[in-house]
């Protein structure tokens, strides 16, 4: 049995120009990248790591 999970993911853009994304329902997960598209797979991998 293989069980869906979603969260909210916050996408912000910071003063250097790097993407920075965060799950506000996992305290401490959170990633940055340059691109939108890597951001997307890094943050992934920070939820499944977080879990």
């Amino acid at each position: 049995m293989v069980r869906s999970l979603s969260f909210t993911v916050v996408i912000e853009k910071d003063e250097d120009g790097y993407y920075v994304a965060y799950v506000p329902e996992l305290p401490g997960c959170h990633t940055q990248a340059k691109t939108l598209d890597e951001l997307l797979e890094r943050i992934k991998e920070a939820v499944e790591l977080y879990l």
